[in-house]
């Protein structure tokens, strides 16, 4: 390079890294499409796309619903699925295919309580390791999401995806089986210890993945929101 981070032309070089916000569940319990329900002042759409901007990604959105792409046209960037309608996998695959980034994180629509800096550390980690799959575990449970993933493990998903094997975690196992590796699971629970990561408000690891499912469970993350505490 004959610029400092600038390619030989002068132009910035692709990120290594890009952000997708899943959003195109089926929203059953919450009676509508929960991404553009309004959570703490702005819909939860806009907070997950804050959140992996804030962790210093560009960020897109994948996996919408046909119905509401007009509408989320307007906080990010939308990668459509190649076959609507069946599952966050399918977004992840049209997600993985459609950006030439080395490392795709993936967060979900419905995690509002999550810090930034758990993103950035999973995204370290992976480039440090070279694994192919990261997510995070609390309380011992390894968690699907927030996941980074290499492109390495795209033509396993795929297949996963072509062979409507559609859980998400089931075709992280085996696309990181593929590669001969294990998922790579970090303990958010050291990483706070530790004070890698932090949540502003306060709030310990155990609630940053509480999954907004249900108007219960809106109101409840809400009040985290307002008291600052757990």
């Amino acid at each position: 390079m004959n610029q400092a981070g600038r390619g030989p032309g002068g132009e910035q070089p692709e990120p290594d890294a890009a952000g997708f916000v899943l959003a195109g569940g089926q929203s059953s319990r919450m009676g509508r499409d929960k991404a553009l329900l309004p959570f703490a002042g702005r819909p939860l759409v806009a907070h997950a796309l804050s959140m992996l901007r804030e962790a210093g990604l560009p960020a897109s959105i994948a996996g919408a619903n046909p119905s509401a792409r007009a509408s989320f046209a307007s906080y990010a960037p939308v990668v459509e699925d190649a076959e609507p309608g069946l599952g966050p996998l399918a977004g992840i695959c049209a997600a993985m295919s459609a950006t030439s980034a080395r490392h795709a994180v993936f967060l979900p629509v419905d995690l509002p309580l999550l810090p930034p800096s758990l993103l950035v550390f999973l995204l370290h980690h992976a480039r440090i390791t070279g694994r192919a799959v990261t997510v995070p575990s609390v309380n011992g449970y390894t968690q699907t999401f927030p996941a980074v993933l290499d492109q390495s493990a795209l033509p396993a998903l795929q297949a996963e995806f072509s062979a409507r094997r559609r859980g998400c975690f089931s075709a992280f196992q085996a696309a990181a089986a593929g590669l001969g590796q294990p998922i790579s699971a970090v303990a958010v629970e050291l990483l706070a210890q530790s004070g890698q990561v932090a949540h502003l408000l306060g709030t310990p690891p155990a609630l940053w993945f509480l999954n907004l499912n249900s108007p219960e469970d809106m109101e409840r993350a809400g009040a985290f929101m307002e008291r600052g505490i757990a």
